[in-house]
């Protein structure tokens, strides 16, 4: 079987995990190979997610590496049975570009998800005449086809939080976003009205940073947080004007952990940022 051209992130994901607990055990990509009756080729690709791995074969890395983090060794193997083909942002494979698919993928697997904002309210609480408006500003202008594509795929992520079992959301936002009116004051009001009826939700919290707040310094990011089923496949992922990327290297995790802490320490409680909410969409 070729190597895949487009592993998905959850697929490379699982390849780093293997290399890592390799790395640590002091152990080379030939010996690693030797094991499983493969060559060093194989490994490589492995560890990249290019060429998929059984879950007898992790089993088996794993007490090679005297890996002995049971949970750790299940999500890994949990991985192993996921093929591509059956969620529903697999239907959007080839139509929008991997970084869509990554962030359903991410919000689908993770077990809480603690985002910053500070410009634009987060994706999973964006109502379709807001999500319209932001993707429609993008320059160049988006053909019609790819802008639908975008807003159904944006609106769609939102089924995570109606799921049985949905991810804690914890929703931390700059008045700054709050007092943006893309798309028109209609389109700003009703966001907001949205906002608060999501703040309901027993799995969402939404805090408000003020621009009086006097201890907040970085606000400039765009940030998720994604805590996996194990904290080793905890995920940030970095919004850009180039778009988002991934960071899983523990030096990323625990320098963004930090940063929300931070944030959380500045925004206002969740009661309070309710009627901060209420009080600019009376401004309105």
């Amino acid at each position: 079987m070729p190597p895949r051209e487009n592993p998905t992130a959850r697929q490379v994901r699982l390849g780093t995990e293997l290399r890592k607990l390799r790395e640590r055990a002091g152990k080379t990509a030939r010996e690693a190979a030797v094991l499983i009756s493969t060559d060093q080729a194989k490994i490589s690709h492995i560890e990249a997610g290019r060429i998929g791995v059984s879950e007898e074969r992790v089993r088996r890395l794993a007490m090679y590496y005297s890996c002995d983090d049971e949970p750790l060794i299940e999500a890994l193997c949990a991985i192993t049975r996921e093929h591509r083909g059956k969620h529903w942002w697999d239907e959007y494979r080839g139509v929008l570009s991997p970084g869509f698919l990554d962030i359903s993928e991410l919000e689908h697997h993770a077990t809480a998800l603690l985002s910053m904002q500070t410009i634009t309210i987060p994706g999973l609480l964006q109502t379709e005449a807001y999500a319209r408006a932001l993707f429609g500003s993008a320059l160049p202008k988006l053909p019609a086809e790819q802008l639908e594509a975008r807003v159904e795929h944006r609106l769609a992520r939102q089924r995570v939080l109606d799921r049985e079992a949905p991810p804690r959301v914890d929703a931390i936002i700059h008045e700054a976003a709050l007092r943006m009116r893309f798309g028109g004051r209609l389109t700003a009001r009703a966001q907001l009205e949205s906002l608060l009826a999501a703040a309901e939700r027993s799995c969402v919290t939404v805090r408000v940073i003020p621009f009086t707040s006097e201890d907040f310094i970085e606000a400039t990011q765009q940030v998720l947080y994604a805590a996996g089923c194990v904290p080793q496949l905890d995920t940030v992922q970095i919004d850009t004007v180039i778009g988002g990327h991934l960071l899983d290297a523990e030096a990323d995790l625990k320098r963004f952990r930090s940063l929300l802490a931070v944030a959380e320490q500045a925004a206002l409680a969740p009661d309070e940022s309710r009627k901060f909410v209420h009080h600019i969409l009376q401004e309105l």
